[in-house]
């Protein structure tokens, strides 16, 4: 059975798979982290540029100051040259500046920077400076001669040759940069593809099959063994799968069996029409015997008739709500220890009920409840037999339970229920008793007990021993408040109804 596609409006594929997007938001994030450390890196390479140039003002002043011996020309074009500077001078304290070599007089824009004062904040913001400037500046760098020293050394240089290396640096930082975040983002991209994005992909490539065609189980995800969360959620999806695939073949073989039943409704019907009449003839013969059985085949059919009239779906216990009424139990039992008598003649049955035991009801429910219980337990007494020493028997007891509720026991001496049987006893094909059964009688029974505020259960013990438990008046109308509100749960949470041809 294919689900539809169009229950959900198909969204448009997005040009870029998850793979691009997650390769391009690596590189991204990459390429910013790169820039954080860039920044730092261009200040202190500006830094460390104007450092060289008064590290080698330093070593020119302190080799031409012991002489005293002005420069030639040559010599001075010489010196600056080998410092990349347009002036060198030194400035001792108290005394005026002494001018060791110097090119031609500055212009007027002029920049200090002095590494005794200077911090990061200001170095990052100088070194923006530099690149961004309009006009040609000259940079004045000024440190101490030499250690413990009070003379100072001063190196002018131009900014554009600074500007330009600073350039050339920050191209070079961010090619590398570019490069390294396509390989960090390729490697991380492929780990992340072998790890999470290829598992992905087989998870919803497995969930659009599925969907397609839930029947077919070539299309299930077979899960693998990893031990992440993606191996996880492969074995909950196989799961999944498998109990959705068993819940459709469940629901499609149920509704072959309503349309099978829906067929056969009305033929039955007439079978049991004509059944009824000749019953109704036999209630006219003189033999008290045969008018007494004549009165309880009138009563089994017309419970029949009414069934065929109001169940075409399994689960629906019944079209109406109860009506409940005082029921005396002892008569009823023996209803129904005669109809299961009628088909399992070797099982023993015994109604131990107090003579004048009420319960409230209503009396065709009742029945149908009674009816399941006692013939699942004959049914599995055929099958499985009795305990040892004993013969198959099966006992309904009426009994009080408490102040607020009655209870009626099916008992049975038969080997009991298997304990992996329990869980899902009351659902339908949780359970069954009989080869190829469908396991149908005690839903039946527990949802036709709901129905009035009560409920059936496994009692603990030898064999097996199901209780039904019916309010009293007092919590009835409660209970059949309590009652409405289930049933239009399960209604809401869309449950499936089904007939099937073991239960009544």
């Amino acid at each position: 059975m294919a689900v539809s596609e169009s229950a959900a409006p198909a969204r448009q594929r997005l040009p870029f798979g998850l793979s691009p997007r997650m390769l391009a938001l690596t590189a991204l994030f990459v390429m910013l982290a790169e820039l954080a450390v860039f920044v730092p890196s261009l200040a202190e390479f500006r830094q460390g540029w104007l450092m060289d140039r008064l590290s080698a003002a330093r070593t020119a002043a302190l080799a031409l100051t012991p002489s005293g011996a002005p420069l030639t020309p040559e010599a001075r074009a010489a010196v600056l040259e080998s410092i990349g500077a347009r002036a060198v001078a030194l400035v001792e304290k108290g005394q005026r500046r002494q001018d060791i070599a110097r090119e031609q007089p500055r212009p007027g824009a002029v920049v200090l920077y002095d590494p005794r004062r200077d911090t990061t904040w200001a170095a990052i913001q100088d070194s923006f400076a530099t690149l961004f400037a309009q006009e040609p500046r000259v940079i004045v760098a000024r440190d101490s001669l030499r250690s413990g020293s009070d003379a100072d050394v001063v190196a002018e240089v131009d900014e554009p040759p600074l500007r330009a290396a600073m350039y050339d640096y920050g191209r070079a930082v961010l090619l590398n940069s570019a490069l390294a975040s396509l390989a960090v983002a390729a490697l991380a991209m492929l780990s992340l593809e072998k790890m999470a994005l290829r598992p992905m992909r087989r998870l919803t490539s497995s969930l659009i099959s599925f969907a397609r065609d839930p029947e077919n189980p070539s299309l299930r995800l077979r899960p693998s063994r990893a031990a992440h969360e993606i191996g996880e959620a492969e074995r909950a999806l196989a799961a999944m799968q498998a109990e959705l695939a068993k819940a459709f073949h469940e629901r499609k073989r149920l509704a072959q069996l309503g349309l099978a039943v829906a067929k056969i409704n009305h033929d039955l019907r007439n079978m049991l029409a004509a059944a009824q009449l000749i019953s109704d003839r036999l209630s006219a013969v003189d033999d008290p015997q045969a008018r007494r059985l004549a009165q309880r085949l009138v009563a089994t059919l017309d419970r029949a008739i009414s069934f065929c009239r109001s169940t075409l779906v399994y689960g629906r216990a019944s079209r109406h709500p109860p009506r409940v009424e005082p029921v005396e139990l002892r008569p009823l039992a023996e209803e129904v220890a005669d109809a299961v008598r009628a088909v399992e003649r070797g099982v023993e049955i015994v109604v131990d009920a107090p003579p004048g035991f009420v319960v409230h009801a209503d009396i065709g429910h009742l029945y149908r409840i009674l009816l399941n219980l006692a013939r699942n337990a004959a049914d599995a007494l055929a099958s499985a037999g009795a305990r040892e020493g004993e013969t198959p028997q099966i006992i309904i007891r009426g009994l009080p339970l408490d102040a607020t509720q009655d209870g009626v026991d099916v008992i049975d001496n038969g080997p009991g229920v298997a304990p992996e049987m329990r869980e899902h006893l009351f659902e339908p094909f949780g359970a069954t008793t009989r080869v190829g059964g469908p396991g149908s009688a005690w839903p039946i029974a527990a949802e036709l007990a709901r129905g009035h505020g009560g409920d059936v259960t496994l009692i603990e013990g030898a064999g097996a021993t199901f209780r039904l438990s019916l309010p009293r008046p007092g919590e009835a109308r409660r209970a059949e408040t309590r009652a409405r509100g289930a049933r239009r749960r399960r209604k809401q949470k869309g449950a499936r109804a089904h007939l099937p041809s073991a239960a009544v």
